[in-house]
């Protein structure tokens, strides 16, 4: 009976523990369940609020590059446009209720010139400032460029035989540091395929080396010449004639700016001397300052001028703003004027101040020999008569030195001056001890020395006593090995042109 009845417990608690395990799991279940359908809810939720966010994303990503779309273009039309074209297209801008938000104003913007003020009409086409024809390897990174516009002659082109010229004076280190860069100033282009084909056929190894290159401009880049202003007398064609200059002389200009140290102006109808470059780029180097601006190596025109590549978008802006009023030599001046002149001095004094910026190069280097000028119907046989002039020394570069001296100076005649080749030296009469020191910034190895020295003009000729004295150095050290060496010379002095006695003060002239 015990037995039994344990056996009817035990059964009973196990259909009780069953019973509660069901409920107990059940219950979980129904737990679990409601979770994953809360966070199902949830992600789903969040997944639309996603999805939202990023259409709202996308709308507002479209509208930001809307708003700044227009701003770049307001900016650009505010920059190239004029005055009142340029306020206008900015008041459109401000008034868009786009740009509400960002409190855009166009009186707390500053804005540069730039070549779209001075020529408007090049904001028509895009490739306006971009050279129709481009011959060439784009050499850069030289020490000097050299640029020759050339416009269509009436009788004769002297083009290809200046540009023989100009090679055939060129070593090959030179050709290597170097670039020529012609400009066919010509909008006709049957004209400027033609000339380009030709100058390919004749120059061929010096186009292909990157020495030579030939562009030429767009169509679009000459203004409307037909409402110039007549000026200085000139008839309409010859007013045309010179503003259409100025802009190809900036034209080259601009394009050149990127590509050497220093750029040369020349001509279409010129010829070189020999070592022309060499001569220029030292004359360059040697001067006592960086303040100069033009160095000039003709007397004529705009031939052999040479200027710095970071000088020149300043020499472009000013030539632009006054292209249509005077020609490119009296416009060349007034910069000189406008940087060193002080209108309170006298004309005398401002020619000084200008000589300290344009500083001429003697003898010339270049020669015009065009006889038809680039102008219909005039004739000009314009030569540079400092070209064939026998120098009174032999021609020379002296090695770079800095020199002084204990003779007193006569007015501006100084001693850097002559040694630079620019003057000649002439001091107030020498007393005991007085010296001439050339002080070398590199060892050189000296094989001979020449000194010419003079006597006022038509004075009688008489010997001068001096003596040379040479500090050797070696490789290592200036200062390592001293010798000096002396010797004595004696030479005549004859009459020389250039020289002037302004008193009965004897004085000395002499050259280097």
């Amino acid at each position: 009976m015990r037995l039994r009845n344990g056996a009817f417990l035990t059964l009973l608690l196990f259909c009780l523990c069953a019973f509660l395990s069901l409920s107990w799991y059940a219950a979980l279940s129904g737990q679990k369940g409601d979770v994953v359908d809360v966070y199902q809810r949830e992600f789903l939720a969040l997944r639309d609020r996603l999805h939202a966010a990023e259409q709202e994303s996308l709308k507002r990503s479209k509208e930001l590059n809307l708003v700044l779309d227009e701003i770049k273009r307001a900016v650009s039309e505010r920059q190239a446009l004029r005055d009142g074209d340029s306020n206008r297209t900015w008041g459109r801008l401000t008034e868009d209720p786009r740009l509400k938000p960002w409190n855009v104003s166009h009186k707390h913007v500053l804005h540069l010139p730039t070549v779209f003020h001075h020529l408007p009409h090049l904001l028509a086409k895009e490739s306006s400032l971009q050279p129709a024809v481009r011959v060439g390897q784009g050499r850069t990174g030289v020490s000097v460029v050299m640029g020759i516009p050339s416009v269509r002659r009436e009788v004769h082109s002297y083009l290809t035989d200046t540009l023989h010229s100009l090679i055939s004076e060129l070593s090959p280190q030179e050709k290597e540091d170097s670039v020529i860069v012609v400009l066919i100033a010509e909008t006709d282009p049957q004209y400027t395929s033609l000339v380009t084909e030709n100058i390919k056929a004749l120059f061929p190894t010096e186009i292909h080396s990157g020495l030579l290159e030939v562009i030429s401009p767009s169509p679009h880049f000459y203004p409307d010449f037909s409402r110039l202003r007549e000026s200085f007398g000139d008839p309409k064609e010859r007013v045309r004639w010179r503003t259409k200059q100025n802009l190809d002389y900036c034209f080259l200009m601009m394009y050149a700016q990127s590509k050497g140290i220093y750029y040369v102006q020349l001509e279409d109808d010129i010829i070189a001397k020999p070592n022309y470059l060499s001569t220029m780029k030292n004359f360059a180097l040697q001067q006592p300052s960086e303040d100069w601006m033009i160095l000039e190596f003709s007397q004529l025109g705009f031939i052999g001028k040479m200027f710095k590549s970071l000088d020149l978008s300043v020499i472009v802006e000013f030539i632009l703003m006054f292209y249509r009023d005077k020609p490119i030599d009296w416009l060349l001046d007034h910069i000189l004027w406008v940087k060193v002149c002080n209108p309170e001095k006298d004309a005398k004094h401002c020619d000084r101040q200008k000589a300290n910026l344009r500083i001429r190069f003697k003898p010339s280097l270049f020669q015009h020999v065009g006889t038809h000028s680039s102008l219909a119907g005039k004739i000009q046989k314009l030569k540079d008569k400092d070209f064939g002039k026998q120098a009174l020394r032999k021609e020379h570069v002296n090695p770079p030195a800095e020199v002084s001296t204990s003779l007193k100076t006569y007015q501006h005649f100084t001693l850097e001056k002559a040694y630079l080749r620019e003057d000649f030296f002439w001091a107030f009469t020498p007393a005991a001890g007085d010296f001439i020191r050339f002080r070398f910034f590199q060892p050189l190895r000296l094989e001979r020395t020449s000194s010419q020295t003079r006597r006022p003009c038509r004075r009688a000729v008489q010997p001068l006593s001096s003596t040379l004295g040479a500090l050797m150095a070696t490789s290592r050290s200036a200062l390592s090995t001293r010798v000096w060496h002396r010797e004595k010379w004696t030479q005549p002095l004859a009459p020389w042109k250039h020289c002037a006695s302004p008193s009965r003060q004897t004085r000395r002239c002499g050259s280097f």
